[in-house]
Protein backbone atom coordinates (compact mmCIF):
# COMPACT_ATOMS: atom_id res chain seq x y z
CA UNK A 1 0.00 0.00 0.00
CA UNK A 2 1.11 3.64 -0.55
CA UNK A 3 0.03 6.06 1.83
CA UNK A 4 1.45 9.16 -0.68
CA UNK A 5 -1.43 8.17 -3.31
CA UNK A 6 -5.33 8.76 -2.92
CA UNK A 7 -7.11 5.67 -2.03
CA UNK A 8 -8.01 3.61 -5.16
CA UNK A 9 -11.67 3.29 -4.34
CA UNK A 10 -13.59 5.41 -1.53
CA UNK A 11 -17.17 5.53 -0.92
CA UNK A 12 -19.39 7.71 1.13
CA UNK A 13 -23.12 7.23 1.67
CA UNK A 14 -23.43 5.45 -1.27
CA UNK A 15 -27.08 3.87 -2.25
CA UNK A 16 -28.86 2.15 -4.92
CA UNK A 17 -31.93 0.70 -5.80
CA UNK A 18 -34.22 -0.90 -8.14
CA UNK A 19 -37.56 0.06 -8.23
CA UNK A 20 -38.69 -0.37 -4.71
CA UNK A 21 -36.11 -2.86 -4.21
CA UNK A 22 -33.03 -1.51 -2.13
CA UNK A 23 -29.71 -2.69 -3.19
CA UNK A 24 -27.44 -0.91 -1.51
CA UNK A 25 -28.10 1.64 1.77
CA UNK A 26 -25.57 4.31 2.49
CA UNK A 27 -21.99 1.72 2.07
CA UNK A 28 -18.93 3.60 2.91
CA UNK A 29 -15.87 2.11 1.74
CA UNK A 30 -12.10 2.87 1.58
CA UNK A 31 -9.15 0.44 -0.33
CA UNK A 32 -5.78 2.06 -0.51
CA UNK A 33 -3.41 2.34 -2.90
CA UNK A 34 -2.10 -1.04 -3.66
CA UNK A 35 -4.65 -2.85 -1.02
CA UNK A 36 -5.95 -6.09 -2.21
CA UNK A 37 -9.48 -6.67 -0.74
CA UNK A 38 -11.97 -9.95 -1.25
CA UNK A 39 -15.51 -9.17 -1.36
CA UNK A 40 -18.00 -11.63 -0.28
CA UNK A 41 -21.88 -12.16 0.04
CA UNK A 42 -24.55 -14.38 -1.38
CA UNK A 43 -26.53 -13.93 -4.34
CA UNK A 44 -28.37 -10.83 -4.72
CA UNK A 45 -26.17 -9.13 -2.50
CA UNK A 46 -25.26 -6.42 -4.44
CA UNK A 47 -21.76 -7.16 -5.02
CA UNK A 48 -21.64 -6.64 -8.45
CA UNK A 49 -23.93 -3.66 -8.70
CA UNK A 50 -20.68 -2.39 -6.49
CA UNK A 51 -18.46 -3.26 -9.33
CA UNK A 52 -20.54 -1.47 -11.64
CA UNK A 53 -21.30 1.44 -9.67
CA UNK A 54 -17.65 1.64 -8.91
CA UNK A 55 -16.78 1.62 -12.68
CA UNK A 56 -19.18 4.26 -13.75
CA UNK A 57 -21.13 1.57 -15.35
CA UNK A 58 -24.57 2.71 -13.53
CA UNK A 59 -25.05 5.93 -11.68
CA UNK A 60 -25.40 5.85 -7.45
CA UNK A 61 -29.18 7.28 -6.41
CA UNK A 62 -27.14 8.75 -3.23
CA UNK A 63 -23.56 9.31 -2.51
CA UNK A 64 -20.35 9.46 -3.88
CA UNK A 65 -17.34 7.75 -5.20
CA UNK A 66 -14.27 8.24 -6.06
CA UNK A 67 -11.34 6.14 -7.40
CA UNK A 68 -8.09 7.28 -7.75
CA UNK A 69 -8.75 10.72 -6.60
CA UNK A 70 -11.51 11.57 -9.79
CA UNK A 71 -15.29 11.66 -8.39
CA UNK A 72 -16.92 9.03 -10.68
CA UNK A 73 -20.72 9.83 -9.22
CA UNK A 74 -20.01 13.36 -10.96
CA UNK A 75 -18.75 12.22 -14.45
CA UNK A 76 -21.04 11.82 -17.66
CA UNK A 77 -20.99 9.03 -19.75
CA UNK A 78 -17.75 10.10 -22.02
CA UNK A 79 -15.69 10.80 -18.61
CA UNK A 80 -16.76 7.29 -17.49
CA UNK A 81 -15.40 5.73 -20.33
CA UNK A 82 -12.13 7.42 -20.06
CA UNK A 83 -11.33 6.97 -16.45
CA UNK A 84 -12.16 2.87 -16.69
CA UNK A 85 -9.74 2.72 -19.95
CA UNK A 86 -6.83 4.88 -17.86
CA UNK A 87 -7.15 3.92 -14.13
CA UNK A 88 -9.47 0.74 -14.03
CA UNK A 89 -8.79 -3.09 -15.01
CA UNK A 90 -11.51 -5.78 -15.42
CA UNK A 91 -11.08 -9.59 -14.63
CA UNK A 92 -14.59 -11.13 -15.48
CA UNK A 93 -15.88 -14.98 -14.89
CA UNK A 94 -16.70 -15.42 -18.83
CA UNK A 95 -13.32 -13.63 -19.61
CA UNK A 96 -15.04 -11.74 -22.33
CA UNK A 97 -12.12 -11.88 -25.08
CA UNK A 98 -12.71 -10.80 -28.67
CA UNK A 99 -13.32 -13.97 -30.23
CA UNK A 100 -12.56 -12.64 -33.70
CA UNK A 101 -8.90 -11.22 -32.45
CA UNK A 102 -5.83 -13.17 -31.46
CA UNK A 103 -4.47 -13.38 -27.79
CA UNK A 104 -1.87 -10.20 -28.74
CA UNK A 105 -4.55 -8.11 -30.23
CA UNK A 106 -6.79 -8.85 -27.07
CA UNK A 107 -4.38 -7.86 -24.80
CA UNK A 108 -4.01 -4.42 -26.96
CA UNK A 109 -7.34 -3.18 -27.10
CA UNK A 110 -7.22 -0.71 -23.85
CA UNK A 111 -4.41 0.94 -25.32
CA UNK A 112 -5.45 0.95 -28.75
CA UNK A 113 -8.51 2.84 -27.52
CA UNK A 114 -6.33 4.98 -25.23
CA UNK A 115 -4.52 6.21 -28.34
CA UNK A 116 -1.42 3.89 -28.35
CA UNK A 117 0.18 3.22 -31.91
CA UNK A 118 -0.50 -0.55 -33.15
CA UNK A 119 3.33 -1.68 -33.19
CA UNK A 120 3.53 -0.03 -29.53
CA UNK A 121 0.39 -1.63 -28.34
CA UNK A 122 0.95 -4.89 -29.53
CA UNK A 123 5.04 -5.33 -28.42
CA UNK A 124 3.70 -4.13 -24.68
CA UNK A 125 1.31 -6.70 -24.88
CA UNK A 126 3.17 -9.39 -26.25
CA UNK A 127 5.64 -8.81 -23.74
CA UNK A 128 3.10 -8.89 -20.77
CA UNK A 129 2.06 -12.22 -22.25
CA UNK A 130 5.41 -13.77 -22.63
CA UNK A 131 5.16 -12.97 -18.63
CA UNK A 132 2.06 -14.74 -17.91
CA UNK A 133 3.32 -17.80 -19.59
CA UNK A 134 1.93 -17.45 -23.14
CA UNK A 135 4.79 -15.88 -25.13
CA UNK A 136 4.29 -19.28 -27.26
CA UNK A 137 0.34 -18.64 -28.00
CA UNK A 138 0.19 -14.86 -28.76
CA UNK A 139 -1.31 -15.96 -31.89
CA UNK A 140 -3.80 -18.01 -30.95
CA UNK A 141 -7.61 -16.78 -31.00
CA UNK A 142 -10.05 -17.48 -28.00
CA UNK A 143 -11.72 -20.86 -28.96
CA UNK A 144 -7.80 -21.93 -29.28
CA UNK A 145 -7.33 -21.34 -25.71
CA UNK A 146 -7.91 -23.84 -22.53
CA UNK A 147 -9.77 -21.77 -19.59
CA UNK A 148 -6.97 -21.43 -17.61
CA UNK A 149 -5.14 -19.68 -20.95
CA UNK A 150 -8.04 -17.63 -21.53
CA UNK A 151 -8.18 -16.18 -17.79
CA UNK A 152 -4.44 -14.94 -18.09
CA UNK A 153 -5.10 -12.78 -21.45
CA UNK A 154 -7.95 -11.36 -19.74
CA UNK A 155 -5.57 -10.58 -16.66
CA UNK A 156 -2.84 -9.20 -18.92
CA UNK A 157 -5.75 -7.17 -20.77
CA UNK A 158 -6.67 -5.73 -17.31
CA UNK A 159 -3.43 -4.55 -16.66
CA UNK A 160 -2.03 -3.50 -19.41
CA UNK A 161 -2.62 -0.06 -18.87
CA UNK A 162 -1.16 0.05 -15.16
CA UNK A 163 -5.02 1.08 -13.67
CA UNK A 164 -4.65 2.01 -10.31
CA UNK A 165 -7.35 -0.62 -9.49
CA UNK A 166 -8.68 -3.82 -10.78
CA UNK A 167 -12.13 -5.05 -10.24
CA UNK A 168 -12.56 -8.76 -10.73
CA UNK A 169 -15.53 -10.16 -10.85
CA UNK A 170 -15.65 -14.28 -10.03
CA UNK A 171 -12.32 -14.65 -11.76
CA UNK A 172 -12.04 -18.17 -11.20
CA UNK A 173 -15.78 -19.23 -11.67
CA UNK A 174 -15.48 -20.97 -14.65
CA UNK A 175 -12.07 -23.18 -14.14
CA UNK A 176 -11.41 -26.16 -12.25
CA UNK A 177 -9.88 -26.11 -8.81
CA UNK A 178 -6.37 -26.44 -9.33
CA UNK A 179 -6.02 -24.34 -12.84
CA UNK A 180 -8.03 -21.49 -10.40
CA UNK A 181 -5.25 -22.25 -8.20
CA UNK A 182 -2.70 -20.86 -10.48
CA UNK A 183 -4.77 -18.21 -11.75
CA UNK A 184 -4.92 -16.82 -8.32
CA UNK A 185 -1.73 -16.88 -7.42
CA UNK A 186 -1.22 -15.04 -10.53
CA UNK A 187 -3.55 -12.23 -9.82
CA UNK A 188 -2.08 -11.79 -6.54
CA UNK A 189 1.58 -11.65 -8.27
CA UNK A 190 0.93 -9.62 -11.17
CA UNK A 191 -1.52 -7.02 -9.29
CA UNK A 192 0.99 -7.10 -6.31
CA UNK A 193 4.28 -6.23 -8.92
CA UNK A 194 1.99 -3.21 -10.75
CA UNK A 195 0.82 -1.31 -7.69
CA UNK A 196 -2.82 -2.02 -8.24
CA UNK A 197 -5.52 -2.11 -5.74
CA UNK A 198 -8.10 -5.19 -6.27
CA UNK A 199 -11.36 -5.44 -5.40
CA UNK A 200 -12.29 -9.28 -5.59
CA UNK A 201 -15.51 -10.05 -5.43
CA UNK A 202 -16.16 -14.23 -5.25
CA UNK A 203 -18.13 -16.53 -3.10
CA UNK A 204 -14.54 -18.83 -2.67
CA UNK A 205 -12.69 -19.10 -0.03
CA UNK A 206 -9.76 -19.89 -1.82
CA UNK A 207 -10.28 -16.89 -4.12
CA UNK A 208 -10.75 -14.85 -1.14
CA UNK A 209 -7.73 -15.94 0.97
CA UNK A 210 -5.07 -14.04 -1.94
CA UNK A 211 -6.53 -10.83 -0.23
CA UNK A 212 -4.89 -8.87 2.80
CA UNK A 213 -8.99 -7.74 3.91
CA UNK A 214 -11.72 -9.40 4.06
CA UNK A 215 -15.54 -8.31 3.57
CA UNK A 216 -18.74 -9.00 3.45
CA UNK A 217 -21.91 -7.35 2.16
CA UNK A 218 -25.02 -8.74 3.50
CA UNK A 219 -28.32 -7.46 4.51
CA UNK A 220 -26.68 -4.69 6.80
CA UNK A 221 -23.85 -3.63 4.41
CA UNK A 222 -20.53 -4.15 4.86
CA UNK A 223 -18.76 -6.23 7.82
CA UNK A 224 -15.04 -7.50 8.05
CA UNK A 225 -14.46 -10.63 8.04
Amino acid sequence: MNASLPPAVMLAGVSKSYGERCILDDLSLTISAGERVALLGESGSGKSTLLNLIAGLEPVDAGRIEVAGTDVSRLDADGAARLRRHAIGFVFQAFHLLPHLNAVQNVAVPLLLSGERAASAQARSAALLTRVGLGARLDARPRELSGGEQQRVALARALINEPALVLADEPTGNLDPATAGQALALIAELVAASGAALLLVTHSEQAAAIAERRLRLGPYGLSEQ
